[in-house]
């Protein structure tokens, strides 16, 4: 049975101006306002993969990866 795929959703706080558009459009609400209006990610587990935040960003700070697990010799 296939897993559910996992993402990992890194800002680059240099490039980062706090508009908030990233957490405006997050269907699951990986990406959260936090403190001084700061994006923050509480928990990688949520997000889904749909790359909204990344299209959105008019700073290129956001950056969406797929987690790709190696599977051992005996999974293959």
């Amino acid at each position: 049975m296939a897993s559910k795929k996992a993402y990992n959703v890194e800002i680059n706080r240099s490039y980062c101006k706090s508009c908030g558009l990233c957490y405006w459009i997050c269907p699951t609400k990986t990406i959260i306002k936090g403190k001084y209006d700061k994006p923050e990610i509480p928990d990688q587990t949520k997000c889904i993969g749909c790359l909204q935040c990344e299209r959105i960003c008019p700073d290129f700070a956001i950056n969406v990866v797929e987690i790709v697990e190696e599977k051992s010799e005996e999974n293959k």
